[in-house]
């Protein structure tokens, strides 16, 4: 006789809200991510107002990356996603990054003030993103590839929102972009707060604790998938924070208005929501092993050959740079799925905090290295080192595709 295994009543009524719950968690985060990017989408602008130098230009975002790493450790050794209300927890980190943002325009008349308020909005960004996940798999079971690539989308269409700004109003100036960054971030706080709770499946998240490290590092499956989301990483932020200055710089050399620039930046860095989605769906289909590594493959390709393009055609520049931006952040949820399947669930918490801050901590290298190359050998070789990044990830998944340990991945599927 076959065993029917059925949902509890209360959990199938809390599910039939389930997706209007996760849109507007998405929503949410979409908006509450804005302010990330905020002041890399008007370097250019900066670099005049405040004359900066490369280190100047790279410090705008290596120092939002900096204080996310220290808000998202600092909260994983307090455990604040545990102790405080999840959705209360996100909803005023969202809305006090956004207050944050709006005081640089209103206080900063130079870089070291505006390098503080961005390091207290990584660290209040350490309570969106990381928080966000967590409200996300309250939700999620079978599905969870799709549902935290969902989320993932929404962050990154989020960090792409200030060049959209700056395409529309905000290219000669620079105030308008952060204004509107902040309300942004702000709405979606509040969105978060009223609409947003946690579903059925909300457990109580193991903490962090220092002593699991060793432990880790011995978990095979748990390194390899670490060592492919920081080949991701050393790729993502700094592919982020300067192709629109890239493409600023060659359409303008072509002779193409720079609105233009800021809304190739918005649409390149925002299909990789798209790109989170189809690959999470993938990736619960066909396996996190195989999806990740075609993502990082065609982006590693993207990396070598776009700035050959350099003040090319700039249909072909636009091109390129979609498809680079569709797949560098495809893998991106699922390296987080991988390693909350691969991990003993008692050493989870310390796993996922580990791999996030290892991986952010490591963006700072690449986003200082690529305007110094750009400027010793220029754009036609900058990005170039960013495609060892994908090389030693594919690597790292291939070992894990073969591997025992992939029987863990996407129901067996690896």
């Amino acid at each position: 006789m076959t065993e029917i295994t059925r949902t509890p009543p209360e959990t199938s009524a809390a599910l039939s809200h389930k997706w209007r719950t996760l849109l507007l968690l998405s929503l949410a985060e979409l908006l509450g991510m804005a302010v990330w990017f905020s002041a890399s989408a008007v370097v250019p602008i900066l670099t005049e107002a405040w004359t900066l130098n490369d280190g100047g230009r790279a410090w705008l975002t290596m120092s939002v990356q900096i204080g996310f790493v220290i808000g998202a450790v600092g909260s994983a050794i307090l455990n604040l996603a545990d102790r405080l209300p999840a959705r209360w927890f996100f909803a005023a980190s969202a809305i006090l990054a956004g207050i944050a943002t709006i005081l640089i325009p209103l206080l900063a008349d130079g870089l070291t003030t505006a390098l503080a308020l961005r390091l207290l909005t990584g660290i209040l960004l350490a309570g969106v993103y990381p928080v966000g996940m967590k409200l996300m798999a309250t939700w999620t079971k079978k599905d969870r590839g799709l549902g935290i690539g969902l989320l993932v989308g929404a962050l990154t269409i989020g960090s792409a929102m200030p060049h959209l700004i700056n395409a529309f109003g905000g290219v000669t100036a620079w105030q308008p972009v952060m204004f509107l960054a902040g309300t942004l971030a702000i709405t979606g706080g509040l969105i978060g707060a009223v609409f947003v709770r946690e579903g059925p499946y909300a457990v109580q998240s193991p903490p962090f604790n220092w002593k699991e490290v060793g432990q880790l590092m011995r978990e095979r499956g748990v390194v390899l998938a670490n060592l492919g989301y920081l080949g991701h990483m050393w790729e993502l932020y700094a592919m982020w924070a300067w192709i629109p200055v890239f493409l600023l710089a060659s359409f303008s050399a072509a002779g193409v208005a720079p609105q233009w620039a800021g809304l190739v930046s918005f649409l390149v860095i925002g299909i990789g929501g798209l790109g989170s989605l189809v690959a999470g769906k993938l990736a619960d289909q066909y396996g996190r092993t195989r999806i990740t590594s075609a993502a990082m493959g065609i982006s590693g390709l993207c990396a070598l050959g776009i700035g050959f393009l350099y003040v090319g055609s700039p249909i072909l520049v636009t091109l390129v740079s979609l498809v680079w931006g569709f797949t560098v952040v495809a893998d991106s949820a699922q390296f987080s799925a991988a390693v909350s399947e691969l991990s003993p669930k008692q050493y989870m918490g310390t796993a996922l905090t580990l791999q996030t801050s290892l991986g952010f901590f490591l963006t700072l290298f690449t986003i200082r290295i690529v305007p110094s190359l750009e400027t010793a050998v220029g754009w036609r070789y900058a990005f170039i080192i960013l495609a060892l990044g994908p090389a030693v990830g594919i690597w790292a998944m291939m070992k894990l595709r073969r591997s025992p340990e992939a029987a863990k991945l996407a129901n067996g599927k690896g």
